[in-house]
C-alpha cells in the first residue's frame, strides 16, 4: 500500500511540474531567453568535446567528463520553455514545435537520454565507447535542428 501511495505522490508532482512548469517566466520573451541561452551553453559542451574526440584538441578524460555531465543536465532544460506563445519573438523555433509537437517532444526526451547515455559512457574513458555515445546525442542536436530551427 505505502508504495501504491508513493506512486500517487510522484504522480501529483510530475503533474504539478507540468502545470506550473512555465510560472518561472513572467513573458514569452522570457522563456525564450532561457531556451536560447540552455542551448548555446549545450554549444560549449558538444564543441569541446567534438574537438577532444576529433583530436583538434588533446583528450583530457576528466574535462570530457565534466563538459558531459554538464551536457547531461543542460539537455533537459530548454524543453519547459517551449509553451504556447513562444513562438512569437525573437525565436529561430519553427512553426513545426507546436504543430508537431508530439515529435518535437519524442526528439527532446531522447536528446535527453542520449545525454545521459554520454555521462556514462564518459565514465569509462574508454575512447571508443564515448565517440559512439556522442555521435548519437550529436545526431540528436542536427535531426531536432533539421526539422525544429530556422
Amino acid at each position: 500500500m505505502k508504495f501504491k501511495q508513493f506512486l500517487a505522490g510522484v504522480a501529483l508532482a510530475t503533474c504539478t511540474l507540468s502545470v506550473s512548469a512555465n510560472t518561472a517566466f513572467k513573458e514569452p520573451s522570457d522563456a525564450i531567453e532561457y531556451r536560447q541561452a540552455a542551448f548555446s551553453m549545450i554549444s560549449v559542451q558538444i564543441s569541446d568535446m567534438g574537438a577532444m574526440l576529433k583530436g583538434k584538441i588533446p583528450f583530457e578524460a576528466e574535462q570530457f567528463k565534466m563538459r558531459a555531465n554538464n551536457a547531461a543536465a543542460l539537455s533537459k532544460m530548454p524543453w519547459e520553455a517551449f509553451y504556447e506563445g513562444t513562438d512569437k519573438g525573437d525565436t529561430a523555433a519553427l512553426a513545426d514545435v507546436w504543430s508537431d509537437n508530439a515529435t518535437f517532444v519524442k526528439k527532446a526526451n531522447a536528446f535527453a537520454a542520449n545525454a545521459d547515455k554520454l555521462a556514462l559512457a564518459a565514465q569509462s574513458g574508454d575512447k571508443a565507447v564515448i565517440g559512439k555515445a556522442f555521435g548519437a546525442w550529436a545526431k540528436g542536436c542536427k535531426d531536432c535542428h533539421k526539422q525544429f530551427k530556422d
